[in-house]
């Protein structure tokens, strides 16, 4: 028997909750004290969730249907209806506002699949910071060109150049979405071509010249302070994965006996997973760095509490105590480093060392690798990257 309001208003409380099929996924919860609750039961990125459409009889059988419908439609269209829930409940308006703020937290859900944890967090706290205040309670359709402008001016008044154009660029890519979903007409981010002030261009600060290069492991190698900082500064030049990357190493990720470091996709910058070959001195340091940490869940867990990993700041730190100045070498700068000398040095092919940077590398049907890609030879470019490391040392 379908469901109808009818059958709604009579379904009687009993001892224990229980649930009525509405159908699509839809069902009645009625609690022992005669609450009726509407739901919606689905599966997103293999989990189990419930949505909730409301409390009859205040909405209605017909009312929690189209309720239900929009529902269904984010789901088509890879978006979450509880995260969007939770961004009209944060944005504290109302749906028909279609106000930046909202669209902004919609394209940000949606985004998310495609990004690390740490560079969602970084994307919506800059726009929460420098965007929603003078943006977000505005409809939309009536923010103007100049409206941006004038948000970005002020960013780019505190000398935060790179930081006003990235925000043009976020603020276009929610725009866009709120154009394909229509809640606006055009993106009024591409009127301001040049209107911002030109950013200095910089690079992170590496060194590449082999004799110097030889001259910071020494100095690295006479490090005196904490063993897991010690560790990290010897397995940062041979590996040259992003810092965060290394700092969030778990024990859990690596293969000792095959030689290999499986970083889980949710923690690479691009959301793929990611196989660093390592070298046998690679694995002699874990091994013997393993008798200190290795029964915890991090490799390199902070000196405070092992719950979490070592600051992102620790080897920066490092850095300066050594006298190695910031203009000198920076964290990505092993990165730089690495991939230089391998190319231009040692002759290595481009494709085997951009794909063991983890950059996006495509075939010649415009199709990304994936990640057991010249894996073979990428074990035996490592493998040759710590030996003339080695030999530079």
């Amino acid at each position: 028997m379908s469901m109808t309001d009818s059958k709604a208003k009579h379904a009687e409380p009993k001892d224990k909750i229980y649930r009525l099929a509405a159908g699509r996924g839809m069902y009645l919860e009625v609690n022992p004290k005669g609450g009726k609750y509407w739901r919606f039961k689905y599966r997103f990125d293999g989990k189990e969730k419930r949505l909730a459409l409301g409390v009859y009889p205040d909405v209605t059988y017909k009312k929690a249907g189209l309720k239900l419908d929009k529902a269904r439609a984010l789901l088509a269209d890879g978006i979450d209806p509880s995260e969007v829930k939770r961004a009209r409940k944060v944005a504290g308006i109302d749906l028909a506002a279609n106000s930046f703020e909202l669209v902004a937290r919609e394209w940000l859900i949606k985004a998310k699949a495609n990004w690390s944890p740490n560079y969602y967090l970084k994307v919506e706290r800059a726009i929460e910071k420098n965007l929603f205040p003078s943006l977000g309670n505005r409809a939309i359709s009536n923010i103007s060109s100049l409206d941006l402008l004038s948000t970005l001016r002020k960013v780019e008044s505190r000398g935060a150049i790179e930081s006003a154009h990235r925000l043009k660029q976020l603020a276009g890519s929610i725009f866009r979405y709120g154009v394909v979903t229509g809640r606006v007409e055009r993106d009024p981010s591409v009127d301001l071509k040049g209107a911002l002030a030109k950013p200095q261009e910089t690079h992170l600060a590496s060194i590449t010249d082999p004799k110097e290069v030889g001259m910071l492991l020494r100095v690295l190698d006479g490090y005196q302070g904490t063993p897991t900082v010690r560790v990290a500064l010897q397995l940062a030049p041979m590996l040259f994965v992003r810092p965060g990357e290394l700092r969030q190493a778990e024990w859990k990720e690596i293969n000792l006996d095959k030689g290999e470091w499986h970083i889980p996709a949710e923690k690479m910058k691009m959301s793929a997973p990611h196989i660093v070959p390592l070298c046998t001195q690679a694995v002699a340091i874990l091994k013997e760095h393993q008798l200190l940490t290795g029964r915890g869940q991090y490799v390199f867990p902070s000196a405070r509490s092992g719950k979490r990993p070592m600051s992102d700041n620790a080897v920066l730190a490092a850095f300066r105590r050594m006298g190695i100045e910031k203009s000198e070498m920076s964290g990505h700068g092993f990165r730089a480093m690495a991939r230089t000398i391998l190319d231009e040095v040692l002759e290595f092919r481009v494709d085997w060392i951009e794909h063991q940077l983890a950059h996006t590398v495509k075939d010649p049907n415009g199709r990304a690798y994936n990640r057991t890609t010249f894996l073979p030879e990428r074990k035996e470019m490592m493998q040759r990257w710590a030996d003339y490391l080695d030999g530079l040392r």
